[in-house]
């Protein structure tokens, strides 16, 4: 494959921040991606761009995009990235970091122009001789925490739909009528509510936890869906005075209090998936919620684990998490991401491909999540940048069959 050239461009995402988007000229055409960028952020993620800020990075990407312009790179299979990140770390050592918005966005630019050389969608180009296998989705239903502007917002980030239908198509459907409902659940509590929706387009409101909760009850019971919910627990976590700061309800508790809470959740409201329950730091905490054995319920890391090989390594080894979001520019080096899902699986791990708050209109992560087989893909329900994720996973299930 020969690369004619790296074009970098400045864009705003979802919530007009700026962002990377790139555009990889070869003899077939031009391919772009585009990174987006996450406000809930974990401690250990790689930073999205260099310390200097985002021209500093593009300054150096377009240094660097001399040893690509003009070369033949041999791009038959996805594995055969290594000669492209192996030339960026060199890169990086000699003059800095590009950062993992860059270095995802470049890497996923080449790998479509890789996949269109040799006439396949990006997806089976990452699946190479696999089975295929259709992700279900997880939808951002209610928001909270730092992803709405709410004066007496929940504290807990997100409260989650999430549908078990034979079809892609089928899922969504119900999903969105779900959220749909949603939306008169909340003005029936919430008297003097004015309709809004969050960084991720899910219902802002008032109510509290247990509220949102409620309604999500509601609605699952209606359309026959599971429910969950992404605490973000970090993001109120006091780290000095260790206590979770409950601001909805005014409420401070410490993490045997906060455990207990959660673990009358999970069994009130039968939760079937909770997201970064406990501080990103509390390996320990993860593994008492484990340990409760509630169910079937999902204890999954995010900020815990930032799709970083070390960080799931050491969860694995605490017992501490049963699943596991994978967030491809968490990391930016794509190889990485391999080896992060591949451990996952090898220690069943359900793993679940995720969207963040401020998003772009790339539909790159359903064919990543496709491609590396995962058991969900969270995307959100509604908006323009995640309805091309949820409308790319449509119409690979219908191009396969499926739908």
């Amino acid at each position: 494959m020969l690369i004619k050239e790296v074009i970098p461009k400045i864009i705003n995402n979802s919530r007009n921040e700026k962002t990377i988007q790139l555009t990889i000229k070869t003899l077939k055409g031009s391919f772009t991606a585009s990174s987006p960028y996450g406000k809930s952020k974990g401690k250990y993620e790689t930073p999205a761009y260099n310390e200097r800020g985002i021209e500093f990075s593009i300054r150096l990407l377009k240094e660097f995009s001399f040893q690509l312009k003009n070369k033949n790179f041999s791009l038959k299979k996805f594995d055969d990235l290594k000669d492209i990140e192996e030339k960026i770390i060199n890169f990086e050592n000699e003059f800095g970091k590009l950062g993992a918005n860059i270095t995802y966005a470049l890497e996923t630019g080449i790998l479509k122009a890789a996949a269109k050389e040799n006439e396949k969608e990006l997806w089976d180009f990452i699946l190479e001789d696999k089975e295929i296998k259709i992700p279900m989705p997880i939808g951002n239903c209610i928001g909270g925490g730092k992803h709405t502007h709410s004066p007496k917002k929940p504290d807990f980030q997100e409260f989650l739909l999430i549908p078990h239908e034979k079809t892609f198509s089928k899922a969504f459907t119900k999903m969105f009528r779900a959220y749909e409902t949603a939306k008169s659940e909340i003005k029936a509590l919430e008297k003097k509510w004015i309709v809004q929706t969050n960084d991720e387009k899910a219902w802002q409101t008032n109510l509290s936890n247990e509220l949102c909760l409620d309604i999500l009850k509601t609605v699952s019971d209606k359309y026959c869906l599971r429910i969950g919910v992404d605490l973000a627990a970090s993001s109120f976590f006091n780290k000095t005075k260790k206590e979770f700061n409950y601001h909805n309800k005014e409420i401070n508790r410490n993490s045997e209090s906060h455990l207990e809470y959660i673990n009358m959740l999970i069994q009130r409201y039968d939760l079937f998936y909770l997201e970064d329950p406990m501080d990103e730091e509390d390996f320990f905490g993860f593994s008492r919620l484990i340990s409760f054995k509630n169910n079937n319920t999902l204890i999954v890391g995010d900020d815990l684990t930032v799709t970083h090989l070390d960080r799931i390594k050491k969860a694995v080894a605490h017992k501490c998490i049963n699943a596991i979001i994978i967030k491809p520019n968490q990391n930016g080096y794509l190889l990485k991401v391999k080896e992060a899902v591949e451990f996952s699986r090898k220690n069943n791990l359900k793993i679940i491909f995720s969207h963040r708050s401020g998003e772009t209109m790339d539909d790159a992560l359903a064919d990543y999540a496709v491609g590396f087989r995962a058991d969900f893909i969270k995307t959100g329900i509604n908006g323009k940048e995640r309805l091309i994720k949820l409308k790319r996973m449509i119409d690979i299930e219908k191009s396969v069959g499926l739908g």
